[in-house]
């Protein structure tokens, strides 16, 4: 068994929480969302982020705005939408007891 794949579809698995929890902090640059990912020991590339983004504001979960940024192109923030912040705490409700349970088979 290769570990480092097992841990990168256990990271796949709460990808999208992830990010919803980074968002329910505060909004954030897209480079911010990695660097926090990253922090935690994530490991995400933009080349899963970004479609990863776009997917969950097409489904209502984020939403965004433009800055301008003084050294370069405008900068797109993300934020959570009144869905997104149900999809949060609903999918922080699942995890905890999906936690509990995996916990619960190692006593």
């Amino acid at each position: 068994m290769n570990m480092e794949n097992v841990r990168a579809q256990m990271r796949k698995g709460v990808l999208e929480l992830c990010i919803l929890r980074v968002l329910g902090r505060s909004e954030a640059y897209a480079s911010d969302l990695l660097n926090e990912l990253r922090r935690a020991d994530m490991l995400v590339v933009e080349g899963t982020l970004y479609p990863l983004l776009t997917r969950m504001k097409n489904a209502g979960w984020l939403d965004y705005r433009w800055e301008e940024s003084k050294s370069g192109p405008p900068r797109k923030y993300y934020r959570l939408t009144e869905q997104g912040l149900v999809i949060l705490s609903d999918l922080n409700r699942e995890w905890l007891a999906f936690t509990d349970a995996v916990a619960s088979l190692t006593h």
